[in-house]
């Protein structure tokens, strides 16, 4: 009877011992914590660490993918048409990318590197061969001359001459390996007899195969883990002197390769990208689940090329107070040598109607040409990643230049990107078991609850049997017939009759008397 009750109060001590502890722990979120302090101090950009080497040298493959928008109407927009524009494309490249020329700085707490780029072309993946397809579109060297010239009326007549003797139009057609990384324009080679600083050959990326965008100087993260991969210096500068205000000059967030983990769908990401001469940010917009990943989608609104009526942290971007465009583009003249350049999401994505519906042939998707990031919250890791971006041409009347007179303001688009990236099978392998590592210890305190609760039901179990027994012996105790098992011979009673003794109901348990007594 001692080793029931003993049984039943150690199952009841450890319930209730294993129930404290789990809701403790989980309350106290102490694996949880313990398992992002391990995160903290792994995810850093010091030697060693998991994430350096794939850092330097990323394995996933990224790919950049070139559209360009040929033009079918150069006379009749010339005498004043709408334009018209067919959209080219793909022509992809494989884009390797690594951090060159890497090292620790300022005590080991910050990283120097090169971001080096170098592209070779994928006929499978393209749409033609680009040494052979002809493209139709803008003149831009002979655009960006002529607004460089007509602050001067000697300037402007001069290069009126030289492009009538060299027969330069307004558009151009030429091959898309050419547009893209360069050719020998003969009008850039008869302005560079006269200014040494003029380069004889434009391109589109020329020069950007196999260099890279300046230094970069980056947080290691091992001081907070906020800042791992944010951008401390570009070029030796904190700041950019490109436009009118501190904000727009701000270098914040990272380069796009790095990103802190355990984000948050509250916060906003910033990036800071040499090709748009800025600072970006991107804001949460939807849960995905990349090739079993989970991550969290951030995309950039519309805020952030929104005009400076809708935005008005956005009036530093404007090059003067005439020029300043509305939501949807931007002018990048400042860091384009002056070049009437305008960048936007592709078709004008985000963009006002008024820039899609001054160009035949646009048709903004969001599917298509939205710029996103996929990012797995714990580790910060990018699991897919599309960046999109629209290179345009701001064209109409220059004073000077009679070519011009019929044409109104436009922002004429030129070509698109889309450099996109997402993560492989190895790397996520790797990725799945690091979460499932993380989920398990993270949930420990659950598995001790989960047990606490099976051992609550078997205490209630014991309880309830041990109840049901109790009541059962009082109810032998109370009801049972007192009968005689001895023989006839040996007992020292006897039946009352011999009809008791007969009777099948009663036998021998009923109307017992001692042997030769005295009936009553």
């Amino acid at each position: 009877m001692s080793r029931r009750p003993f049984a039943i109060y150690t199952v009841g001590a450890l319930c209730a011992l294993l129930l404290v502890c789990g809701i403790g722990l989980i309350l106290g979120q102490v694996f949880r914590t313990l398992m992002h302090n391990r995160l903290k101090k792994e995810i850093v950009l010091v030697e060693g660490s998991r994430v350096f080497e794939s850092w330097k040298r990323p394995p996933p493959p990224v790919f950049m993918e070139y559209f360009f928008f040929n033009v079918t109407n150069v006379d009749e927009i010339l005498k004043g048409a709408k334009p018209i524009v067919t959209q080219v494309g793909p022509y992809t490249y494989r884009e390797y990318r690594y951090k060159d020329n890497v090292t620790m700085v300022e005590n080991g707490t910050m990283v120097s590197a090169y971001n080096t780029k170098s592209f070779v072309f994928l006929l499978e993946k393209s749409v033609g061969d680009p040494t052979v397809d002809n493209i139709t579109t803008v003149n831009i060297p002979a655009w960006a001359a002529m607004n460089k010239a007509k602050i001067s009326f000697f300037r402007s007549s001069m290069l009126n001459m030289w492009m009538n003797s060299l027969r330069t139009g307004l558009f151009t057609t030429r091959t898309v390996h050419e547009l893209l990384w360069g050719y020998e324009d003969s009008l850039l080679v008869k302005i560079s007899t006269t200014n040494r600083e003029v380069e004889k050959d434009f391109g589109l990326m020329i020069k950007k195969n196999g260099s890279n965008d300046g230094e970069f100087v980056f947080h290691t993260g091992e001081q907070n883990y906020l800042d791992y991969g944010r951008v401390k210096t570009w070029k030796g500068q904190r700041q950019l002197t490109f436009w009118s205000t501190n904000e727009s000059n701000s270098i914040a967030g990272s380069d796009g390769s790095a990103f802190h983990p355990l984000l948050n769908k509250d916060e906003r990401i910033y990036i800071f990208t040499p090709d748009l001469c800025r600072t970006i940010y991107m804001d949460f917009e939807k849960d995905v689940v990349v090739k079993g990943i989970p991550a969290y989608r951030f995309t950039p609104p519309s805020s952030v090329l929104a005009s400076k009526e809708e935005n008005p942290a956005n009036e530093g971007f404007c090059v003067t107070s005439n020029e300043c465009l509305g939501t949807g583009v931007l002018k990048v003249s400042p860091c384009r040598k002056g070049a009437p350049v305008v960048a936007s999401f592709p078709h004008f994505y985000l963009g006002e109607d008024k820039y899609i519906d001054a160009i035949g042939g646009m048709s903004p998707q969001r599917e298509h040409h939205q710029t996103f990031l996929d990012l797995n919250p714990t580790t910060g890791i990018i699991v897919r990643a599309n960046k999109r971006a629209q290179v345009n041409i701001l064209v109409g009347r220059v004073v000077g230049f009679p070519k011009t007179k019929n044409l109104t303001e436009t922002i004429f688009p030129v070509m698109f990107l889309n450099e996109s990236v997402e993560i492989d099978d190895a790397s996520a392998m790797r990725v799945q078991k690091l979460l499932l590592i993380t989920k398990l210890v993270s949930n420990f305190p659950l598995f001790i609850v989960g047990l606490g609760g099976i051992m609550l039901m078997i205490f209630i179990v014991l309880l309830f049997r041990a109840h049901k027994q109790k009541k059962e012996v009082k109810r032998i105790e109370f009801t049972k017939p007192y009968c005689a098992t001895s023989t006839e011979e040996d007992s020292s009673y006897s039946p009352v009759s011999q009809k008791d003794k007969d009777d099948p109901q009663n036998g021998n348990c009923i109307g017992l008397t001692p042997k030769g007594g005295t009936q009553a």
